[in-house]
């Protein structure tokens, strides 16, 4: 089983609702290992929409990355994702951020997450569940990447 970790996002109708059905759908393939506390956060980007609650979590899974990717995106699809805008509202968001210590740049598929390194919304709760893990390009803790984030958008913990 490879270790996996995910970022979750929503910022239409019952944002936690959606949250936890992913979960429940992300179930089926991957086993869930931990789960980061929920985070109100402003969206980065397109400006003019709902906060999102987002949180990330670890998975174990026997999925390939171009699997696992596919498996994602049938459950966004399932829980109603429609891609209008880039950073733009959905009601369900699923980021492959980190395929254990794997580096993957492919035309459809980069891991880890090319941005994540920039985000607090996601640095943040991953900090809670894998403060030590290293990130395999830039060779930073999540507590280290977190503490050079120059973005300062409000991420506010709801709920453990």
């Amino acid at each position: 089983m490879t270790k996996v970790f995910l970022g979750l996002g929503s910022n239409l109708g019952d944002r936690k609702a959606y949250l936890e059905k992913a979960m429940s759908c992300l179930k089926e393939k991957t086993k869930i290992v931990a789960c980061s506390s929920l985070y109100k956060t402003e969206p980065v980007g397109y400006g003019n929409q709902n906060d999102f609650y987002n949180r990330v979590i670890e998975i174990e899974t026997r999925l390939q990355p171009k699997k696992l990717l596919t498996f994602l995106q049938k459950i966004e699809k399932k829980l109603g994702k429609k891609k209008k805008r880039k950073n733009g509202p959905r009601t369900i968001d699923i980021d492959i951020l980190l395929y254990d210590r794997l580096v993957i740049k492919e035309k459809n598929l980069i891991i880890p997450h090319p941005r994540m390194h920039e985000r607090r919304f996601v640095l943040i709760p991953l900090k809670e569940i894998a403060p030590k893990f290293v990130h395999p390009k830039m060779k930073k803790s999540i507590s280290e990447l977190l503490r050079s984030v120059k973005e300062k958008k409000r991420v506010r913990k709801l709920t453990r």
